[in-house]
């Protein structure tokens, strides 16, 4: 299963660094959405997968059983999508408003006029 999560990784990578060499502005948010959902994945397989048991403690006891979770990197994870939503809706409006007032997203076009 890492194995395949590493290839997926390095797909959205390359996939990142592609669409922000390319011309269009929407092209290059999604480029960074992209790196962004690499990078939640990066974090998320060096946290280890594994199948053991929640990070709970039973009733009863003063410390949690010796092989839990790391709720850590899934915490990490949890945050940053909250924080990549909110970026790239801003991005989103960004662009919106660069449109209307250029009527273009192409950096080609935008230097033409």
């Amino acid at each position: 299963m890492e194995i395949i999560l590493a290839i997926v990784i390095g797909v959205l990578y390359a996939a990142g660094v592609y669409l922000l060499l390319r011309r269009s502005i929407v092209k290059l948010i999604l480029g960074l959405i992209f790196f962004s959902h690499a990078t939640n994945l990066l974090v998320f397989l060096a946290g280890s997968l594994s199948k053991v048991s929640p990070p709970f403690v039973q009733e009863g006891q003063k410390v949690a059983q010796a092989s839990v979770a790391d709720p850590l990197p899934q915490a990490l994870v949890l945050t940053s999508l909250v924080i990549g939503f909110g970026i790239t809706a801003f991005a989103l409006v960004l662009i919106y408003r660069f449109y209307q007032s250029s009527g273009t997203v192409d950096f080609d076009q935008l230097k033409e006029d």
